[in-house]
């Protein structure tokens, strides 16, 4: 924080100590400077919507998807433009980060996982390299945010309605996941004979065991938050509409603990280490699953993301 109480001196006093500013006045001119501190390319994102509240140190993002919720290469970029200014602008002796927050604001839905209609376009053309690019930037995208860019902060699922597929995946990538009780979660790829490549298996063995991430990856289940709560999975159940202060709570309630939870956090990842490597070799597998997929399947694969689109479309 050196250089920011350096700029907000000059901002108070010009450089020469002449005059002093009220308590209240103060605090607008250090939220001026934070805010000042950060690039401005973090709020003006066309599917990543952002706030920074000085109070807590948080950083809220919500998905603003432009078609159907799901991870489309617009919104990939986003997330990488997300993190690289996140890593660029926060952290010790720059602006404080205590917070990272993902929601969303597609109504009914936190994210309905992979681009289906991407997917279905390359494996009909055979393009194995296409399919590894795409998943090789969600895992890369994942394990980023499992270091927690490496920022000493706590991040935090927020979610309200379904988490499908790879929105499921990515939540597991959360130190914290705050869930509604009419949330939903699933892993929906064993219809069309594929199976989740974006982190599941690594995540979930490593999370609730090996038997019990199969069932979940493999039985086509949807699941309640209350549920994964029982699992260990969700960590704060909230009533339907209520997410949100319920997720402000956590974190006004966390703050006597930050450095604990954080470096428990830490010790989990030391404890059991989870590799980029392995989770790029589990999409190579699932490249080569996917271009052996038959036409009835990528005809179910089709008729899926067009029930998603009307679900979309309806909310």
């Amino acid at each position: 924080m050196d250089r920011l109480t350096g700029e907000l001196r000059d901002v108070q006093t010009g450089g020469d100590p002449v005059f002093a500013l009220g308590q209240d006045e103060e605090n607008l001119v250090h939220k001026s400077a934070l805010h000042d501190a950060i690039d401005p390319g973090l709020f003006n994102m066309a599917e990543l919507d952002c706030f920074y509240d000085d109070d807590r140190a948080a950083l809220w993002t919500y998905m603003r998807p432009a078609e159907r919720p799901s991870f489309t290469p617009p919104m990939l970029d986003d997330f990488n433009t997300w993190q690289r200014l996140i890593a660029k602008d926060f952290g010790p002796g720059k602006v404080p980060l205590r917070y990272l927050v993902l929601g969303s604001r597609a109504p009914g839905v936190f994210c309905f996982g992979g681009d289906l209609a991407l997917f279905q376009k390359l494996i009909r053309d055979q393009d194995r390299e296409g399919l590894e690019k795409y998943g090789f930037a969600c895992v890369e995208i994942l394990h980023r945010n499992m270091q927690t860019l490496d920022l000493p902060m706590l991040t935090i699922g927020l979610v309200q309605g379904a988490a499908l597929g790879g929105g499921f995946e990515a939540l597991l990538s959360f130190d914290y996941l705050v869930a509604e009780r009419d949330a939903t979660f699933g892993l929906p790829e064993v219809l069309f004979g594929l199976f989740p490549g974006m982190g599941a298996h690594a995540i979930l063995t490593r999370k609730v065991g090996a038997a019990l991430a199969d069932r979940i990856i493999t039985s086509n289940q949807t699941y309640t938050a209350e549920e994964l709560y029982e699992m260990g999975l969700v960590h704060v159940l909230a009533e339907p509409g209520e997410g949100l202060e319920a997720c402000r709570d956590f974190i006004k309630k966390s703050e006597r603990r930050h450095p604990g939870l954080v470096g428990a956090r830490r010790a989990a990842r030391l404890v059991n280490p989870l590799m980029l490597d392995e989770l790029c070799e589990i999409v190579k597998l699932w490249a080569d699953t996917a271009l052996q997929l038959s036409e009835s399947d990528l005809k179910m694969m089709n008729r899926l993301t067009s029930a998603q689109r009307r679900v979309a479309e309806a909310a």
